[in-house]
């Protein structure tokens, strides 16, 4: 199986005619995503890549059925875009765009949370590299061709460490179930704990990878979680161990504002959870290799292998 998005999923793309909505549209496409349409405010009625464009959200989800979507609009109007594919009932929606100021998320949050009357709508990032379902859909940026269909789940704040991870099991044989960009903003979606509980009730997910970075409580809040609730076992890593406290490094949430927060601290409340920490992004394979019982110790089979303590 998979989290979150699978080949049944109908989805509609947000900026759909723009340069990045259509060249990622093609490529979530031929990946077998279940694109159903797209909306471009003003363009209702016309098609595009063949399929058809909605001036709303509400009158796309009406026409299609959709109940997935994915942005790629300019960060100053992302946050009424999210708002709106929410009250159109869309069940999942992916923001790409980064860049959004943090008063937009917030106002994002609240209406989340609060103005939803019963349902709720699942926002992953935004600033982030999207979601994968190998061999079922794509709903995000990433390069298809690194990952293998698989039982290893990824939820990641980095992108490009999230393509490391899947490259590198890729290499080793090790498939992917579903990888999750949650994006590296102060203020996002859904976080890796959100994700963590979808990878431990999916049956077909053996084991889960989860990269973290400096800045904020998310890592150390999810090893928590882990050790208390989750069967199965986890690598963690988190990126940033030579950064200086108190610089913005490349995310807007990689940032050193409190104890707990830099990676060095990160790793050790990991270990202190249970987590199988790898030592470097060149490990991230080989460390979930080793977990899974793929490489162990000389005439070991995996089930005499110690058992890692969750």
């Amino acid at each position: 199986m998979s989290i979150l998005i699978d080949e049944k999923s109908r989805v509609l793309i947000q900026g759909f005619t723009g340069d990045k909505g259509t060249f990622h549209a093609k490529e979530m496409i031929e990946c077998g995503t279940n694109v159903v349409g797209g909306v471009t405010p003003g363009k209702g009625g016309s098609t595009h890549l063949g399929l058809p464009v909605f001036n709303t959200v509400k009158d796309a989800v009406r026409a299609t059925g959709a109940n997935c979507s994915i942005t790629f609009v300019a960060p100053a109007f992302c946050a009424d875009a999210i708002m709106e594919a929410a009250d159109a009932g869309v069940a999942l929606v992916c923001s790409i765009t980064d860049g959004i100021p943090a008063q937009d998320m917030m106002r994002v949050k609240r209406y989340l949370l609060r103005y939803q009357r019963g349902r709720r709508t699942l926002l992953v990032g935004p600033n982030c590299a999207g979601i994968i379902s190998p061999g079922k859909a794509m709903l995000g940026i990433m390069p298809s061709n690194i990952y293998m269909k698989g039982s290893v789940g990824i939820v990641s704040r980095s992108g490009t460490l999230g393509y490391e991870a899947a490259s590198q099991m890729k290499d080793l044989g090790i498939g992917v179930s579903t990888s999750v960009g949650i994006g590296g903003d102060p203020i996002n979606g859904s976080s890796f704990l959100d994700h963590l509980v979808l990878f431990e009730q999916d049956p077909e997910t053996e084991a889960v990878m989860m990269i973290g970075e400096i800045g904020g409580p998310q890592e150390a809040e999810a090893a928590a979680w882990i050790k208390s609730n989750m069967t199965k076992p986890v690598v963690g890593y988190v990126a940033g161990l030579t950064a200086p406290k108190g610089r913005r490094m490349g995310h807007a949430g990689a940032i050193i504002s409190a104890s707990g927060d830099s990676a060095a601290e990160k790793a050790e409340i990991m270990k202190s959870y249970g987590l199988t920490v790898a030592p470097s992004p060149s490990e991230l394979g080989s460390t979930m290799a080793k977990v899974l019982g793929r490489t162990g110790a000389a005439g070991q089979t995996p089930a005499q292998q110690p058992a890692h303590a969750h």
